[in-house]
């Protein structure tokens, strides 16, 4: 194998080791974080009934600030929208990525702005 492909399948064995442990369900949905190198995603997703509730990404807003700041107003947002939908507590799903940098970030911003996890 090539050292590329290689990369992609030990990201994706730690992006389903992960998963295995992490659900959504309708009490506590799923906070499922996206991190590319320009821009990261966030939502808010119901494993039971497999929808997506809430999303905000960065992907086509003019976000000034650094990376880490972009991940923190994700995380805000994130967290003011499930508000308005009621939702109060969520499990964190990061993926194949450490919970430091960005992904951290976003977390820590969505819990002071309310969300529980």
């Amino acid at each position: 194998m090539s050292r590329l492909s290689d990369k992609l399948n030990q990201s994706l064995r730690r992006k389903n080791r992960v998963r295995s442990s992490v659900r959504g369900t309708s009490d506590r949905p799923r906070l499922s974080v996206h991190i590319s190198n320009l821009h990261i995603s966030a939502q808010i997703i119901d494993d039971s009934i497999q929808a997506t509730i809430v999303s905000y990404s960065t992907t086509g807003k003019k976000l000034k600030g650094t990376k880490s700041e972009k991940a923190a107003i994700v995380g805000a947002e994130v967290a003011k929208l499930a508000k308005a939908k009621k939702i109060n507590k969520v499990v964190l799903d990061r993926g194949p990525k450490m919970y430091h940098g960005r992904v951290k970030a976003l977390a820590e911003a969505a819990r002071e702005a309310g969300l529980e996890f």
